[in-house]
């Protein structure tokens, strides 16, 4: 059986491996999902301006950049606002892409269940910095 430190370092390398392999293949993944989410709620040409703006926020997510996450969603909700638009479509295609992203890894990965593994507990740690801004935003 393996120490508790080798236990720690697969954790990390694990996690280091799954950030590094989203962001390698997600990007248009993402931009799709949320594309369509903003095609239902805006012209074509204006949902693909959305969408690549909220892209880029998922890059920063996935990278850990948190900083310029939470700037960017700040920048996101302003540009929705400025449109007239409320935040339910950023939601629904943060739903949209963290389904997409699950689906997508699980089927890829889940023989594996080491990798399938840390695939949910990456995108789990997205889904709660997503919760968390949702709640920031509603206490604000």
């Amino acid at each position: 059986m393996p120490s508790l430190e080798r236990m720690t370092a697969l954790l990390k390398s694990d996690a280091e491996q799954v950030q590094a392999s989203l962001l390698e293949w997600s990007e248009p993944v993402v931009f799709d999902c949320l594309r369509e989410c903003y095609c239902k709620r805006v012209d074509p040409v204006r949902a693909g301006e959305l969408a690549h703006r909220h892209s880029r926020q998922w890059r920063a997510l996935i990278a850990g950049e948190m900083t310029r996450f939470r700037d960017l969603r700040r920048g996101l909700i302003g540009a929705l606002a400025d449109l007239d638009l409320d935040v339910a479509g950023m939601v629904e295609g943060d739903v949209s892409v963290l389904a997409e992203l699950y689906e997508i890894a699980m089927a890829r990965f889940g023989r594996s269940p080491r990798q399938a593994n840390a695939y949910r507990a990456a995108l789990r740690a997205i889904a709660a910095e997503l919760a968390s801004m949702s709640g920031a935003r509603a206490a604000a």
